[in-house]
């Protein structure tokens, strides 16, 4: 029995009550959950809902629970019920109810885990959004990591997502860049407000591949050949490096065409037909102070320029008007000061920012070696690029490493630990599971043992304390990924991964599933087989929502 499916029985058996008493059976929830107790001496299972609902009856809690706990205790599947405190309500299941879960599990396969609680939310999810004017640095890594891993958990509960990167290719860093690539070209030393690095002699040596000519040119149309080559090829490169951290976008959206189509006029018009734009000084202004701003955003220079803030008023519009109903943006550490006046811009429009935008901030990230910050790349010469954590930890270790903690926590990757293995690498102790199950299925095939039929499967037969633990353990896995969904924490299934791990472990090392030597196969060892197996579906679903392979041999 899941979770789900007792939480199910615990509302059916409330509607019995409250037939039985003629109570306003109008106050029941349309749906109720059940949790784990944090003492397991407490039983299996706990539900508040008699606290929750004797005020809306007017019945005292533990009257109601006592109630509860008589209709509930004959339900099929149920051992014991226990009244706790005030109204809490404790539940035992039974081994074969328990047990059946190890076949819900492996029958399910990929869904289990999988939900509808974020149907109908259609989410444009922007991460990394990196400028083209270098590698991508760690603290962008992070945000691969962690926004590729949200955008399949919000999937994973229902939600329709579209991801994306915000190619920003207009603007003066883009003129540094290309006065940058020309300077190298030239062998002349990178301009002081410039860019520089290896990477930036590779790209120029690229361009001059492209256009062997472009030294030739008057230095403002070589300049300008730079610009539309050179950003090209630092693109083509992020979009390669990114690819091969197991990170696709589903749109990359250039800034350049903003403009060329029009598109800031479009927002100006908007925010003017919602009557929040002025002039003042030969400037245009939003007055994103009447939504909490600290003061109000220029849109237009009194030169005719268009700002920054601008563009990123007509890019959200461009969100909405492709049907986005929730814009979730996710931004470094830098950005705090970014969301006063988005959260106003979108009020601007007329929207309720609290429904409609959303964003995240991430805290920095260093790679440590030997103790000491790594501080910067052979390639970039100023930041640890994407390569250089790859390079240093490996694909899987760096997206666990990433998305294992909050976000909004400053993290230090070390490279020592991430590499080790051993117990204490979190990677390595799931991984080693997600093996260690496989290498149990192997084993068992060439001694003859298989699951067999699950009409024949005996789910009373895991009642060993451990074999007990490890499957609420696995019912745990929905919830988990539902809360990781909704509450923008994919290092909730981290450490619910690992968890389940140390759980496996001590089922493995107390109860044993293969026979030994000449021993005949049981009951027992196929019902084991069932639940070894059904660890293996969790451990890998839960390490695909996070982007990290699941191994069948380490």
């Amino acid at each position: 029995m899941t979770p789900a499916e007792l939480a199910e029985v615990v509302l059916s058996a409330a509607h019995a009550v409250f037939t039985e008493r003629g109570l306003d059976r109008s106050a029941l929830p349309e749906r109720t959950v059940v949790e784990r107790p944090r003492n397991p001496e407490h039983g299996d299972y706990a539900s508040t809902l008699a606290l929750q609902l004797s005020k809306k009856v007017g019945v005292a809690p533990r009257e109601l629970a006592t109630a509860l706990a008589d209709q509930l205790g004959r339900a099929p599947g149920v051992k014991s019920v226990e009244i706790a405190g005030p109204g809490f309500l404790n539940i035992r299941l039974d081994a074969a109810a328990a047990g059946q879960l190890a076949r819900v599990i492996v029958e399910a396969g990929e869904e289990y885990g999988r939900s509808d609680r974020l149907a109908g939310q259609r989410m444009n999810l922007e991460f990394v959004s990196a400028n083209p004017t270098g590698p991508v640095h760690i603290g962008g890594v992070r945000w691969a990591a962690v926004g590729d891993a949200l955008s399949r958990l919000l999937r994973a509960t229902g939600a329709e997502v579209g991801t994306e990167y915000y190619f920003n290719d207009a603007g003066s860093q883009i003129d540094r860049f290309a006065r940058s690539l020309l300077a190298a070209a030239k062998g002349e030393p990178a301009p002081e407000d410039g860019y520089a690095g290896a990477y930036i002699n590779e790209i120029a040596d690229a361009v001059r591949g492209i256009r062997p000519d472009v030294l030739e040119l008057d230095d403002a149309a070589a300049q300008e050949v730079f610009r539309v080559e050179g950003v090209q090829l630092m693109f083509a490169e992020i979009k390669s490096s990114l690819r091969g951290f197991g990170v696709e976008f589903d749109t990359y959206f250039n800034e350049k065409d903003l403009h060329d189509r029009g598109e800031l006029d479009l927002a100006l018009q908007r925010l003017r037909e919602q009557g929040r734009v002025f002039e003042s000084d030969g400037a245009t202004w939003l007055r994103t102070t009447d939504f909490g701003d600290d003061k109000d955003r220029v849109l237009r220079k009194s030169n005719g320029e268009w700002t920054y803030f601008a563009a990123d008023c007509a890019y959200y519009l461009d969100k909405r008007e492709r049907g986005f109903d929730r814009v979730v943006i996710m931004l470094g550490a830098d950005h705090h000061g970014y969301i006063g006046r988005m959260k106003a811009m979108a009020a601007c429009f007329g929207d309720d920012p609290e429904r409609s935008l959303e964003i995240l901030i991430g805290q920095l990230v260093n790679l440590v070696r030997d103790g000491a910050p790594v501080r910067m790349s052979k390639r970039a010469g100023t930041v640890v690029t994407l390569e250089d954590l790859v390079d240093a930890i490996g694909v899987d270790a760096a997206r666990y490493a990433l998305a294992r903690y909050s976000s909004d926590s400053p993290i230090d990757i070390d490279v020592e630990l991430w590499t080790r293995a051993t117990r204490d690498n979190p990677v390595y102790y799931v991984q080693y599971v997600a093996a260690r199950t496989a290498s149990v299925g192997r084993n068992a095939a060439e001694v003859g043992l298989t699951r067999g039929d699950a009409e024949a499967f005996r789910p009373e037969l895991l009642g060993h304390e451990k074999e007990n633990e490890l499957l609420k353990a696995l019912a745990e896995f929905p919830a988990v990924v539902a809360a990781a969904a909704e509450l923008r924490g994919p290092h909730r299934v981290a450490r619910y991964l690992e968890e389940l791990a140390g759980a496996y472990h001590r089922f493995y090392d107390e109860c044993r599933i293969l026979p030994r030597g000449d021993e005949e196969i049981t009951d027992l060892h196929r019902a084991r087989l069932w639940l070894n197996d059904a660890t293996r579906t969790v451990i890998a679903n839960g390490l695909r929502l996070l982007g990290v392979s699941a191994p069948e041999r380490m």
